[in-house]
């Protein structure tokens, strides 16, 4: 017996509330794992949820979510194509699909969904997120183009100018990157990495004092960031004011001595000067660090023949050899070959 139209209409109504109810319980039960961070989990129940409702976006979009929180970056990019596909104006999708393609560094693609998302809201965020990966091809006028373009929505945000600087620091247009870099001090005096680009720049623009100042501000802003001092030691040593640079390479190697290039950079000054044990020690701790380095093992060769122990450098340089040639380093090869056969 075939059921009237309305008991027909009734059922139907009734099987979607059911349906509407359990999606919903899914998706609490999805949010429930997710603020747990039990990701995987709620792949698997968000999936259930599609099954039931294969035509709601959010549901991918949440499958995504939490697939890049697992890195599983292929994954989130395939749901969020699915979300898009379903909802192809909402700026959200767009910039999570930007940046899964980007951590599987598919640049191309992720420029092109920054561009879609710019395109549904010119949100500053887009353009930033097209400067990075067109910068990252090495699109330096495309990306000082995206910048500039988040910087005419907000001219007064000092990380645009920031970006901006550091695009013209990799073109080597020196004076501009610092009108850029001042500019972006000025609306953000307390920032760190604003004073080192700018004492890049200054440097590079012949203005060796302001240069230091501005890395010494750095130094100020951000006294347990070693790579700040290791470059101010870069430039005293390109000065060859060797003791000053000691000094910052010192600082650099305190407070943060788990940097390997702070050891390298305080022994070979340490080396220069003649200073065979302190350099030594130094030397030992980089090898703590990198054990298969051989520019460390080679350096602390050099600095035990200083102090006339011959045969600890001759097997520190007979080891850098090796390393140097398991990686395939000629070059490397022939400058211990060249001190060992000097020594001959």
């Amino acid at each position: 017996m075939q059921l009237p139209s309305s008991g027909l209409y009734l059922a139907q109504a009734a099987n979607e509330r059911e349906t509407a109810r359990r999606v919903n319980e899914l998706l609490d039960r999805g949010r429930e794992l997710v603020e747990a961070r039990n990701f995987s989990e709620a792949v698997g129940v968000y999936e259930q949820a599609a099954v039931l409702e294969p035509d709601n976006a959010r549901i991918y979009s949440a499958i995504g979510f939490a697939q890049a929180n697992q890195r599983n970056f292929a994954e989130a990019v395939a749901a969020y194509r699915q979300a898009i596909a379903l909802e192809d104006d909402n700026y959200d999708f767009y910039m999570a699909l930007a940046f899964s393609l980007a951590n599987l560094e598919d640049y191309p693609a992720a420029a092109e969904a920054y561009r879609q998302a710019a395109q549904v809201s010119s949100n500053v965020n887009a353009y930033l997120g097209l400067g990075v990966v067109l910068a990252r091809q090495g699109n330096y006028e495309g990306a000082l183009d995206a910048y500039r373009r988040a910087s005419a929505v907000e001219p007064n945000n000092a990380m645009i100018q920031e970006s901006i600087g550091s695009v013209l620091l990799q073109e080597e247009r020196y004076e501009e990157a610092v009108a850029a870099l001042q500019e972006a001090a000025r609306m953000n005096p307390r920032s760190g990495s604003i004073q080192v680009n700018l004492g890049v720049a200054l440097l590079n623009s012949g203005n060796t004092r302001d240069g230091l100042d501005a890395f010494k501000r750095a130094a100020e802003l951000e006294p347990r960031n070693g790579r700040i001092y290791l470059q101010i030691g870069d430039v005293y040593r390109a000065q060859e004011n060797l003791e000053r640079a000691q000094e910052y390479y010192q600082q650099a190697v305190q407070v943060q001595p788990s940097l390997p290039e702070t050891h390298e950079a305080l022994g070979n000054v340490q080396l220069a000067m003649g200073e065979y044990l302190p350099a030594i020690l130094t030397f030992r701790r980089w090898l703590e660090i990198a054990p298969d380095n051989p520019d460390a093992h080679f350096q602390l060769g050099l600095a035990l023949d200083g102090r006339e122990r011959r045969s600890e450098a001759i097997a520190e340089l007979q080891r850098a050899r090796e390393l140097y040639e398991q990686l395939g380093n000629p070059e490397g090869v022939a400058q211990v070959d060249a001190v060992l056969e000097d020594w001959d």
